[in-house]
This record gives structure tokens, C-alpha cells and sequence, in this order.
């Protein structure tokens, strides 16, 4: 019983009420400009039906009014764009001839039932009908009155039972195209692969800050040398301050899509990048080799995150050592490597998002990175196509 009586307690059965008693108001006019032609609003609806437009109308009007909790999203079951083929435009055509053949039925028992209802209490008082077929055609008793609340019931049936069948035929109707439906999958793996860009770009910048100025202030606290601790707080700043660059970048790119990625830091500022971990003690060897204004700016800006989040790695995990950093453009490829001494301290080979990062990055881009321990050295070494072909 209470499963028959939950879609008059769900809202949405009222909108799709609303949506199917819409036409109704077109469909009277035309009844009071022409009353012997109530066929004509069926032959007009096929010529309306053809054009592109009218798609998108009927579109945006289903899913606000049938399908409101899918309104906006990708996967909405209704299509709110215009027709792009002539199989979509037919398909237009039958989904308004069946709306306006429901809304015909709905009206009429939206006017018919409740009036119903009131002769029967009309009858039953001993006023009489007021002419409704269903209550003259018996002879009056007071009983009528109970009567009443049947046609309201039954309205609201035929009420929740339409809005079900108009659901059920718009989402057949006016679903989306099959090109459609692959335009917006890869609008959402397009999306998908932003935010993983975002948060490895978030890891890698601000992980490499925060773990400097941690480096920093324990190397200070520990050297208790006022020089020393002015230096580490100098870097600390410094460092800080590029941080926050770099998170205003990406934010940007939060607020507004079209931001342009080439923004964002490349291999051209590499120097800085060294100079910061320098900064918290580390000694730091560089071979830079071949044209880095030559690498293209994918490749570039993807080679500093790598180079940025293996520093990062070295002073997480194992604090001020000798560090080796090869970088070299040769045979189509950009070719880094990133040494240290082996440490206890340091992770196993492949553990930790900021090392799964550096492989991603590599592979998104064609290339390859490996990481972990070398000759008794962590070494991480990555190699990026600059075609992007692999």
C-alpha cells in the first residue's frame, strides 16, 4: 500500500505533471481559433518537430521537468542539444506527437475527475449534478458522498502513471546519439585526466616546498648558528614563495579552464630548482648537456616536475647528501638522471605516490622512468621522447 502511495510524496511527480499539461495551453488556443480541426495541432507538430532546435527545446524541458536530479550532469538520459541528424529529427517528430496524445488524455481527466468528484458530493447534498454524464445517469443518494475521494484518487494514479510513461518515452526519444554519447565520455576523461594532472602537479610542488622548509628548519635548529639559521630562513621563504606560485597556477586553472598550461614551470628554470635544494644543504653536482631551449614544452614541463619531485625525494628521505643530476638532450630524447647515496631511510623501489607520479608522467608523455637502488646509489632515471612517440 505505502509502495503505491510513495510517488505523490516524491516532488517529481508533480514537475512531470506540469511538463505533460504544457502543450495543453497551445493546444486550447488553437481549439478556440478553430474548433473543428482539433487534428491540426498533430500535422503541424511534424514540420516543428524537423528543425534542429527544437530538440534542444524539448531537451532542456524534459530533463528540468521529468529528470531534474540528472540536470547538468554527463551521463543525463536526456539530450539537451540540438538535432545533429535526420534520425534524431523523426525521432523529435514521434516524441511530440506522443506528448501532445498525453497531454489530450491528462487534461481531460485533470478537468473531468476532480468535477466528478464534486457532483458526486453535489448529488449526495441534494443539489444535484451539474450536468457531469457519470452522475446523472444514476439516481441520487446521500452515500454519493463517499464516494467523492475515488476520481481524486484516480487522477492522481493516472497523474503518476503518465509521468512514468513520459519519463520513460523521453529518455528513448531524445536520448543522446551514440556520436554524442563518445563526445561526452571523452569530455569526461578529458576532465578524469585534468584532475590527475592537477593533483600530481599540487603533490610535487607543494610536497617539494613543504619538505624543504622542514629540512631547513631542523638543519637550523640543530646547527644553533644565527648565520646559519638567517641562510635556512631565507630559503624557506624563497622557497615558500614559489610554492605559492605555483599553487595560484593551478588554482587558476580550477577557476578557469582555459587557462594556458604553458604557465606552468620548465626545464629553462631548472637553475632555480637546484638552487633550493642547495638551499637545504644538499651538495648538488650538474650536467647539463645539449640545447634545453630546443625541448618542447610539454616534454619541458613534465621534465621539471620529474627532476622537482626526485629532489624532493632525496631530502624526504635521506636529508643533506651528495646528489648527482644528469641532464641531457641526445637522439630525439630527453634523457635525466638524478643520483644519491643509498640510505637505510630510503623507500622501496616504486613505494610512494611521488615516485608512481614520475612513472605517469613518463608514460603519459611515451617515455619511460625507473626508480630505486643502483650500484649501491637510488638513482632515478627517466627518459622522455620529444616527439612524444616513445
Amino acid at each position: 500500500m505505502f509502495r503505491l502511495l510513495r510517488p505523490l510524496a516524491v516532488p517529481v511527480t508533480y514537475t512531470r505533471w506540469l511538463h505533460l499539461l504544457i502543450p495543453g495551453a497551445v493546444y486550447s488556443v488553437w481549439l478556440y481559433i478553430s474548433p473543428d480541426t482539433p487534428w491540426a495541432p498533430m500535422v503541424f507538430a511534424v514540420p516543428v518537430g524537423l528543425l534542429p532546435a527544437m530538440r534542444l527545446a524539448e531537451g532542456v524541458q524534459a530533463q528540468l521537468l521529468l529528470t531534474p536530479a540528472e540536470r547538468g550532469r554527463p551521463h543525463a538520459a536526456i539530450s539537451t542539444s540540438a538535432a545533429a541528424t535526420w534520425t534524431d529529427r523523426w525521432r523529435t517528430v514521434l516524441w511530440l506527437e506522443i506528448r501532445l496524445l498525453l497531454c489530450v488524455a491528462v487534461g481531460f481527466a485533470t478537468v473531468r475527475l476532480p468535477t466528478t468528484a464534486v457532483d458526486l458530493v453535489l448529488t449526495a447534498a441534494g443539489d444535484g449534478p451539474s450536468g457531469e454524464w457519470l452522475v446523472r445517469a444514476v439516481a441520487p443518494r446521500w452515500w454519493y458522498a463517499l464516494l467523492a475521494p475515488l476520481p481524486i484518487l484516480v487522477l492522481l494514479a493516472v497523474v503518476a502513471a503518465s509521468g512514468e510513461l513520459i519519463t520513460a518515452t523521453a529518455r528513448r526519444l531524445l536520448s543522446p546519439s551514440p556520436a554524442q554519447r563518445l563526445t561526452a565520455l571523452e569530455e569526461r576523461t578529458e576532465q578524469l585526466l585534468e584532475r590527475n594532472r592537477i593533483a600530481r602537479e599540487l603533490h610535487d610542488s607543494i610536497g617539494h616546498a613543504l619538505t624543504v622548509a622542514i629540512v631547513q628548519a631542523g638543519a637550523a635548529r640543530a646547527a644553533d648558528d644565527p648565520e646559519f639559521t638567517e641562510r635556512a630562513l631565507a630559503a624557506i621563504e624563497e622557497t615558500g614563495r614559489d610554492a605559492v606560485d605555483d599553487l595560484e597556477r593551478v588554482l587558476r586553472v580550477l577557476r578557469e579552464s582555459g587557462t594556458p598550461v604553458g604557465q606552468r614551470p620548465t626545464l629553462a628554470e631548472v637553475d632555480r630548482l637546484l638552487d633550493s635544494a642547495r638551499g637545504s644543504g644538499a651538495e648538488i653536482d650538474v650536467d647539463v648537456s645539449g640545447p634545453l631551449e630546443q625541448v618542447p614544452g610539454t616534454v619541458s614541463r613534465e621534465g621539471y616536475r620529474i627532476l622537482q619531485e626526485s629532489l624532493t625525494n632525496v631530502l624526504r628521505h635521506s636529508g643533506a647528501v651528495p646528489v648527482r643530476v644528469r641532464i641531457s638532450v641526445t637522439n630525439g630524447r630527453l634523457e635525466m638522471e638524478v643520483t644519491n647515496p643509498l640510505t637505510d631511510s630510503m623507500g622501496t623501489p616504486g613505494g610512494g605516490s611521488g615516485l608512481r607520479g614520475i612513472r605517469e608522467r613518463a608514460a603519459l608523455l611515451g617515455g619511460k622512468a625507473k626508480t630505486g637502488p643502483y650500484d649501491g646509489e637510488w638513482r632515478v632515471h627517466a627518459s622522455l621522447p620529444l616527439n612524444g612517440l616513445g
